[in-house]
């Protein structure tokens, strides 16, 4: 009897349990369930006063109201998302020059830039390899504003690499001072695909994913 009785109290609190967990959200109907009950059950010699019923009835409205803006939300960021994707589609086939400081090296020659935000007396350049092994190290121009760099695929000892590797650029600019004036890198190459498997599509720019908010300009 005891193993039995075990048994049952057992199978009555999981399927509780069960039912709990699978209750988890109030909804709106719920919520107006509540007020409806507490109406139907109170003690007439201590009724709920006027005042607790106008804030309840409140903070239903309040419920009802967020949960439309909720769904209103959630509608406008998904029309957000298309609307980038779709304009994302017009970049397309279009050359483009984007943040970023990683390019692949395709047909000998790999293009980067940087900013900087007032001339440098002072720029150090650097390439790595996708494994971080630097393959070249040399200088670049110093202007304010743009800077344009290109890389023909050598290495330090003159040797040409492979195109397909992916390489990135660090750039070091520092004025007269010492101080640093590098504003970001960036990478130019042709648009040849969107990626919308996640949140916020990215466009595939000369064999590698670029964020669609990092593109700085069209060049062709």
């Amino acid at each position: 009897m005891t193993v039995s009785a075990t048994s049952s109290s057992t199978t009555t609190t999981s399927s509780t349990s069960s039912s709990s967990d699978s209750r988890t959200t109030l909804s709106s109907s719920d919520f107006l369930q509540l007020l409806v009950s507490e109406l139907q059950n109170q003690d007439p010699l201590n009724a709920t006063s006027v005042t607790d019923f106008i804030n309840q009835m409140t903070s239903y409205a309040n419920f009802t109201q967020q949960q439309s803006i909720n769904t209103s939300m959630n509608s406008l960021a998904s029309s957000f998302s298309s609307l980038v994707t779709l304009n994302s589609v017009n970049y397309i086939g279009h050359t483009v020059e984007a943040k970023s400081d990683t390019a692949v090296l395709s047909n000998g020659s790999a293009t980067f830039g940087y900013s900087l935000s007032s001339a440098a007396s002072t720029v150090s350049v650097s390439i790595k390899d996708s494994s971080g092994s630097t393959v070249w190290i040399g200088t670049g121009t110093g202007n304010k504003g743009s800077n344009s760099f290109s890389w023909d695929g050598t290495d330090s000892s003159g040797n040409q690499l492979s195109d397909g590797g992916q390489y990135t650029i660090s750039v070091t600019a520092t004025d007269s001072a010492g101080n640093s004036v590098l504003n970001y890198t960036t990478i130019t190459g042709t648009v040849t695909g969107i990626d919308t498997s996640t949140s916020t599509p990215s466009l595939t720019v000369g064999g590698v994913p670029v964020s669609a908010s990092n593109i700085i300009g069209v060049t062709s």
